[in-house]
């Protein structure tokens, strides 16, 4: 019963949560990194959302619920939502090219520039926030654009997302798509991934949004010819490989894979999709690709998976490898993914511990 209820815990986290805030709109509060807050092993116990390494060659983390640790190497330093953060549940993690370091959370966009943290965001209503003034899509209607040195972030539960380009931060909603009735925050972003061709890809619950500068490419459940009510597209993971293709991770159907024009079910193509599957929310059989929250390409040109009950998954071009707890995990759910500079894959998992990849077995790191 216990394994149930935190099984059922964690789902309805990753969905939604809903940390009460303790900052304000148009704060900026004075955060210094301080001797006083560090420790020598990361002391996390909720998941590991996301892991960035940033250009000095320190290493971040973000929790599910619990903030930030940034680890020098020796040390790690923790701030969270008390410290001025939007949220504790950290979604993404990114470096601009001024070195500032910037948090897609749970409830909007914060940043680190060494010495104070900044907030830009907040569910609702925004404001101009200091020498960045968020500008609704109501001025920007029509206005999509995008350039090289552009940040991207979730919007949250709205339908659209933040474009940052460098001097302030602006709304800007997805175009005109069918409205599904009876449900809510379908179209909120669930990941990102830039691509080739000028091509950045929005993940949402319901549908992908590819935009080039110019026009957009849409996919959802009517344009894939899926009945909402036997399998729907529940998107939790998206990426564009280096070979161009799209991949889509799903909360229940598994991955899409998208060539060219032509538009697959890898799972399904595999084996991965178990014959007595839901194919919606239902927790999946061990050696089963079906739910899909994390999806990584490393060097070498491996697609890395990271499924919520079926441990992590690696696809070389010709096989698919399945590693679980018989393989050095504690857990068998992988949040995040992500590569370093040296090439050392690292895995952040569903109990809070990190994990990297020797390649044969994980070794735990912290």
């Amino acid at each position: 019963m216990k394994n149930k209820l935190n099984y059922i815990l964690l789902i309805l986290t990753l969905n939604f949560s809903c940390v009460q805030k303790k900052s304000t709109e148009g704060e900026t509060n004075k955060f210094a990194l301080k001797a006083t807050s560090k420790t020598d092993t990361l002391k996390f116990t909720s998941g590991i959302r996301s892991i960035f390494q940033d250009s000095k060659g320190n290493y971040w983390f973000g929790s599910l619920q619990e903030g930030i640790a940034v680890y020098n190497g020796s040390s790690f330093t923790y701030f969270n939502s008390n410290d001025g953060l939007t949220d504790n549940q950290i979604h993404n993690i990114q470096e601009d090219k001024e070195g500032v370091i910037w948090f897609n959370t749970q409830q909007g966009v914060s940043s680190y520039d060494g010495a104070k943290i900044m907030n830009y965001t907040k569910s609702g209503k925004e404001k101009p926030q200091n020498n960045f003034p968020i500008q609704s899509n109501e001025s920007l209607h029509g206005k999509w654009m995008k350039s090289e040195n552009d940040l991207w972030f979730e919007a949250g539960t709205k339908e659209g997302v933040y474009r940052y380009d460098g001097q302030k931060l602006n709304y800007l909603a997805f175009p005109p798509h069918k409205v599904l009735n009876n449900y809510d925050n379908l179209f909120a972003v669930t990941g990102i991934s830039k691509g080739k061709n000028n091509m950045i890809w929005f993940g949402t619950y319901a549908g992908v949004f590819g935009y080039n500068g110019s026009d957009f490419t849409i996919i959802n459940d009517e344009t894939l010819g899926f009945d909402r009510a036997i399998a729907p597209l529940h998107i939790r993971s998206i990426l564009e490989d280096s070979k161009g293709r799209l991949w889509i991770g799903n909360n229940g159907i598994g991955v899409l894979l998208k060539e060219g024009d032509a538009i697959i079910n890898f799972s399904e193509k595999h084996n991965l999709i178990h014959p007595t599957s839901g194919r919606k929310g239902n927790q999946s059989m061990p050696g089963t690709l079906e739910h899909v929250f994390t999806i990584a390409e490393d060097s070498k040109g491996n697609i890395w998976f990271g499924d919520r009950d079926a441990g992590i998954w690696k696809y070389d071009g010709v096989k698919m490898t399945n590693y679980t707890e018989k393989d050095g995990l504690t857990n068998d759910n992988a949040l995040s993914i992500f590569e370093d500079d040296k090439g050392e894959l690292w895995f952040g998992m569903e109990d809070g511990k990190v994990y990297k990849f020797n390649g044969k077995t994980f070794k735990r790191q912290f």
